[in-house]
């Protein structure tokens, strides 16, 4: 799999990728591009992305940034009118059991 983004780093495991395992009950398999717009979304859903928190390494996301992104935040999102677009091949398959391949696709920078 493709890395999503490595500055800053992402994935639950920290190693770029938006992969998953057992343990990440988040489900972070969506590579999204960082809007402004969502940003604000995520922080009024008590996820503050945009905040830096130097104690983590975490330098807080802006407005052009790739992230690994929860799968079910990105289906809210969507729900909401206000997701973010997505790179189709750097998001994991498993994102695949919360919604549909012809969504992503829309939503896909990197696919037509």
């Amino acid at each position: 799999m493709a890395v999503c983004c490595e500055s800053p780093m992402t994935g639950f495991t920290r190693n770029g990728h938006c992969e998953t395992m057992e343990s990440d009950h988040g489900i972070h398999t969506v590579c999204t591009h960082m809007t402004e717009e969502f940003l604000a979304y995520s922080k009024s859903k008590g996820n503050d992305l945009s905040t830096p928190m130097p104690e983590y390494g975490f330098p807080g996301l802006k407005e052009g940034d790739d992230w690994c992104l929860c799968a079910p935040r990105w289906v809210e999102a969507y729900q909401d009118n206000c997701a973010p677009k997505i790179y189709l091949t750097k998001t994991h398959e498993k994102t695949l059991e919360l919604v549909s391949m012809k969504i992503l696709r829309d939503y896909a920078l990197d696919i037509n």
